[in-house]
C-alpha cells in the first residue's frame, strides 16, 4: 500500500483564513528515487522548507515534483479565524484521511510537531477511521522530523504552492495541475 507524506500551511485571518493540509503520494517503486532527488536539491540546507527557498530553488523543486510519478492530495479548509488553527487542522485531517483512503493509502506520515499536538493528530485519525469503508478499515498516522525524511519536503512544498495559489499566485500550482487533487471544505470555525 502506498504511504502519504503530509505537511501543512495556513493563514489565520478574521475573514479570509484557510488551512492547507497535504498528503503527497509517490508510487512505491519510486520512493527511493524520489527521496534521492529531493536530497540532491537540498544543497546547504538541513532540510528543504518552501518559505526558506529562493525563487530559483522553488522553481527547481516544482520541476522535480512535476517529473516524479506522484499524486498529491490537498485539503483546503476555510475559514480559519485567529486562534482556530488546530480546529481547522482537525477538520482538514479528517477529510484528508478519507480522501487518501479512497486512493488506496493506509498510512500517513506527518511532519512532527510537539508531542501533545502529535497525539491530537492521532486522536483525529482514530476518529476519522470510523467513516472509512469497509467498516474497520485500516489507516495509521505517524510523525517524523522533517530533517530526517526528505519526502516530507515534497509535502511542505505542495502545501506552500497551494497556499500561494489560494492567495492569487498560481504559477507553480498551474505547473503541477495534473499532479494535484485538491478538495475545499468548510471548517465550521
Amino acid at each position: 500500500m502506498p504511504v502519504a507524506y503530509g505537511d501543512e500551511s495556513f493563514r489565520e485571518h478574521l475573514e479570509h483564513g484557510f488551512y492547507v493540509l497535504t498528503g503527497v503520494v509517490f508510487e512505491p517503486q519510486i520512493l527511493t528515487d524520489a527521496g534521492e532527488a529531493l536530497l540532491a536539491l537540498r544543497g546547504k540546507h538541513r532540510k528543504l522548507h518552501w518559505y526558506d527557498m529562493g525563487p530559483t530553488e522553488q522553481l527547481r523543486m516544482v520541476k522535480k515534483l512535476a517529473d516524479l510519478d506522484g499524486m498529491h492530495v490537498v485539503v483546503i479548509g476555510a475559514p480559519v479565524p485567529i486562534q482556530k488553527q488546530e480546529r481547522a487542522r482537525a477538520k482538514c485531517l479528517t477529510n484528508l484521511v478519507v480522501e487518501l483512503h479512497g486512493f488506496g493509502v493506509d498510512t500517513l506520515l506527518l511532519e512532527a510537531r510537539s508531542a501533545n499536538l502529535n497525539r491530537r493528530d492521532v486522536r483525529t485519525v482514530t476518529a476519522a477511521r470510523q467513516n472509512l469503508l469497509p467498516a474497520r478499515a485500516r489507516f495509521h498516522v505517524d510523525h517524523c522530523s522533517g530533517a530526517v525524511e526528505p519526502l516530507l519536503w515534497a509535502a511542505n512544498a505542495i502545501a506552500g504552492i497551494c497556499r500561494a495559489a489560494r492567495l492569487g499566485r498560481s504559477k507553480y500550482r498551474d505547473m503541477l495541475a495534473d499532479r494535484v487533487y485538491d478538495v475545499e471544505i468548510d471548517t465550521g470555525c
